[in-house]
């Protein structure tokens, strides 16, 4: 028993042994193996990179042939085209020929025929040459009769034609001078009405003067009626220098009321211009009466009542601008009073 002990002692330590000189030579070994591996490896990589420089230059050389094949398929194609379009036009230009052979051929005919007949005897009698005579002397006539009808339509036609332009151009002149004088009626009855309004805006302040002490409740509005009446007179002062000018016939049509009115362009920016200068005004009176705390009522202001403001009497009567300035008025109003803007807007002051 000790001596089969000392046996597997003896025998644990050279497996110890031996366990410790491989480990030792281990690392050694693994690093001398370590290049070669590093070197096959780098010549695998150079092995597939030239692989695939092949497969790629394969691939190149394919798509270059291919492009050759279609390159070689469309001009085949092309020149296949090109004969059937040369063999087309000669058949073509031999059947155009073969035609006028054929025409040369029948002149010759007719021409032959025609000899014959003039180197035979004459043979028809005196009064069948007499007839065919005749028969060209009235188509000759007739060819004649026909021209002298055919020149005198023309000149007819030429006659009418004149007829109607000077016709025309004679109404023109007619509308034109019946426009002028309509204008400038319309400039006089307006001036009227400036005077008849200056002399009421006069009447109106002496009687603001009056009751001013009851509007104390209503400066707002006071002093929005007292810049309204002071934009009226700088708009006269304009009036008194403004020149008319004639912008055309009318070119523009608006509906109002299910019945069509007709003007033109300068007309259609008066309309404009009523709309947008009634809208500035009525925001400004609706303000006024918010700031009052007054019931909002736009027909009671004095300048829905006047609804003038901006109006130069020409191209447009003094209802229409009036209608579309009360229009704007009114949106305005509503605008100013509730503090909104579903109509325009406000900005900085600015109302548009």
């Amino acid at each position: 028993m000790g001596e089969s002990f000392y046996k597997r002692l003896a025998f644990s330590a050279i497996i110890g042994a031996a366990t410790l000189f491989g480990a030792g030579l281990l690392p050694a070994h693994a690093q001398r193996q370590r290049p070669e591996r590093q070197e096959e490896r780098q010549a695998e990589r150079q092995q597939r990179q030239e692989q695939r420089q092949a497969q790629r230059s394969a691939r190149r050389q394919e798509q270059v042939q291919q492009r050759q094949a279609r390159q070689s398929s469309s001009e085949q194609q092309r020149q296949q085209q090109q004969a059937q379009q040369q063999a087309q036009r000669q058949q073509q230009e031999a059947a155009r020929q073969q035609r006028q052979t054929e025409q040369r051929q029948q002149q010759d005919a007719r021409w032959q025929q025609r000899r014959q007949q003039q180197q035979q005897p004459q043979q028809q009698p005196q009064m069948r040459i007499e007839g065919r005579y005749g028969q060209q002397q009235n188509q000759q006539q007739q060819r004649q009769q026909w021209e002298a009808q055919r020149r005198q339509q023309e000149a007819l036609r030429q006659q009418q034609e004149r007829q109607r332009w000077e016709q025309q151009r004679q109404q023109q002149g007619r509308v034109q001078q019946q426009r002028n004088v309509q204008q400038q009626r319309q400039q006089y009855l307006w001036r009227q009405q400036q005077e008849q309004r200056q002399a009421q805006y006069r009447q109106q302040m002496q009687q603001r003067r009056a009751w001013q002490l009851d509007q104390q409740r209503r400066r707002a509005q006071w002093r929005y009626q007292q810049r309204y009446l002071e934009r009226l007179r700088q708009d006269q002062l304009r009036l008194e220098s403004w020149r008319y000018n004639d912008y055309g016939a009318s070119n523009y049509r608006y509906n109002r009321g299910g019945r069509y009115y007709e003007t033109n362009q300068y007309g259609a920016q008066q309309l404009r211009q009523a709309v947008n200068l009634g809208y500035e005004e009525g925001y400004r009176a609706g303000q006024a009466d918010r700031e009052d705390g007054w019931r909002a009522s736009y027909q009671d202001s004095y300048a829905y009542q006047d609804a003038t403001y901006g109006y130069d009497g020409y191209y447009v009567n003094v209802g229409e601008y009036q209608h579309y300035f009360r229009e704007g008025f009114r949106r305005g109003y509503e605008d100013g009073y509730y503090g909104r803007s579903q109509y325009g807007r406000s900005s900085n002051g600015a109302i548009s």
